[in-house]
């Protein structure tokens, strides 16, 4: 069985990328995982019936997980980093 990590990691890159446009929109920033998970589980939705080729989800239910997941993914890493350089 293969993971299919390379369209996980683009979920999170495309996550990430929204994360900084809610950071810089007027948007408060409590609201940038939300909306990071959001799009994460729409991307993974699309992801599933797009029919990437290795994505690691064969129903609807599973490729949201997998989106929401990576999505807020994308704000762990973000977090992480902000830990790293104090």
């Amino acid at each position: 069985m293969e993971i299919g990590i390379a369209s996980v990691a683009a979920i999170t890159v495309v996550c990430y990328l929204v994360g900084l446009i809610v950071k810089a929109s007027c948007v408060n920033d409590r609201y940038i995982p939300i909306a990071c998970g959001l799009f994460g589980g729409l991307l993974g939705v699309a992801g599933l019936y797009l029919g990437l080729p290795d994505f690691p989800a064969a129903d609807p239910v599973t490729a949201l997980a997998v989106g929401i997941v990576s999505g807020l993914a994308a704000t762990g890493i973000n977090q992480m980093a902000k830990q790293l350089s104090k």
